[in-house]
This record gives structure tokens, C-alpha cells and sequence, in this order.
């Protein structure tokens, strides 16, 4: 057997199985980022891409956080992507595969321009919080029931803190709105990375 046709039949056990590492590095390489930020941190008053690097023009980069931070990102972004192909390959589905794919791209990008590169981090990390909600609002294309309803739930949480950030934020500070954006959706990775490990083994 080639590799291609190793790859072809196991395309729902490498999907399935770097999304859930995928959210699994994500939320611990966060952690762990913040455990060695030097100075204060908190949750509410600081973003998490203030682990990678602060806001410009007085922008502050500490190590290992950043380190860690941005290698993380970069990593899950990659797997998305392979796993956006494998996908696609799979179902077919451009409603779904296309927002997927470009929220890959959005986490590689948050990685490799760090919080303190103007213009393009804030750039990606917009397209990364957009495109990963709707991407788990449509995957309802890939999914049964309940997943697909819990996904959908899971989009319009991100989606709704992002688009209503000015109304939360005095609430939550601006670290605790970006949390409600961005977990629901590394929660939904998780979960459709173990969907899918379930369904290569249903198609064995």
C-alpha cells in the first residue's frame, strides 16, 4: 500500500486526530505561556495574544510566554490546515471547508505576527475569531445531531462576544470578552476532532 492510499483511507483518523491535539495545545500552551508571564496577568484586563507580544507603540515581549505563545499558535494552525484538507477530501463541503481553512490560516497568521506587529496581527486575529465561528456554525454540514446543534451553539457565542465586544467589555474587561470569543471555539475543535476519531472507527 502507497502512502497515498495510507492517507486516503485514514483521512478521518488524521483529521480527528490532530483537531482534538489542536485544542488540546491551544488551551494548555496558553496556560502554560501564562503561568511563565513574568509579570501581572490577568484574565479580564489582558488579552491573550499579550502573551506573544503587547499592543504597539509601546509594545512588551517576555520570554518563554512568547515563545510559547506563538509556536503554539503556529502549530494549531498547521493542523487545522491539514485537517481542513482531509476534511474537505472527506465531505466535500466548501460551506464548511472554506470558513475551516481560512481560520487555519487566521491562528498560523497570530502566530507568526505576534501582538506587537501593527496592522497584520490584528488583522488575523479578527479573520481567526470570524471565520472559526462560522466555520463551527456550518459544520452542521459535516455533523449529526446533537454535535451539530451543540456547534452551531458554539459559533453564535463566539460570534455574538465578538460582534457585541463593546457591551461585554465593560463587564468582562477586554481579557475576559476575548476568552468568550476564543474558547467556545478551541471547546468545538476539541470536541469535532474526537467526532471524527469516532467516525473512523464507525467506517473501519
Amino acid at each position: 500500500m502507497s502512502l497515498l492510499d495510507l492517507f486516503n483511507k485514514n483521512q478521518y483518523v488524521i483529521a480527528g486526530t490532530l483537531l482534538f491535539l489542536a485544542g488540546f495545545i491551544a488551551i494548555m500552551g496558553i496556560i502554560t505561556a501564562e503561568a511563565f508571564y513574568p509579570t501581572v496577568y490577568t484574565t479580564s484586563g489582558n488579552e491573550i495574544s499579550d502573551l506573544g507580544g503587547t499592543r504597539p507603540p509601546n509594545s512588551i515581549i517576555t520570554q518563554p510566554s512568547a515563545i510559547i505563545f506563538n509556536s503554539t499558535m503556529i502549530v494549531t494552525g498547521i493542523m487545522s490546515l491539514i485537517s481542513s484538507y482531509c476534511i474537505f477530501l472527506i465531505y466535500r463541503k466548501l460551506l464548511f471547508s472554506i470558513p475551516f481553512t481560512i481560520f487555519g490560516i487566521g491562528v498560523l497568521g497570530v502566530g507568526i505576527f505576534p501582538g506587537n506587529i501593527e496592522v497584520l496581527h490584528p488583522i488575523f486575529a479578527l479573520t481567526t475569531f470570524i471565520s472559526g465561528g462560522v466555520a463551527a456554525i456550518t459544520s452542521y454540514k459535516i455533523i449529526k445531531t446533537p454535535f451539530s446543534y451543540i456547534s452551531i451553539c458554539f459559533g453564535v457565542i463566539a460570534l455574538s462576544f465578538l460582534f457585541f465586544a463593546g457591551f461585554f467589555i465593560p463587564i468582562l474587561g477586554s481579557g475576559g470578552t476575548e476568552r468568550w470569543i476564543a474558547y467556545p471555539i478551541v471547546m468545538w475543535l476539541t470536541c469535532l476532532g474526537g467526532y471524527l476519531l469516532g467516525k473512523s472507527t464507525n467506517n473501519n
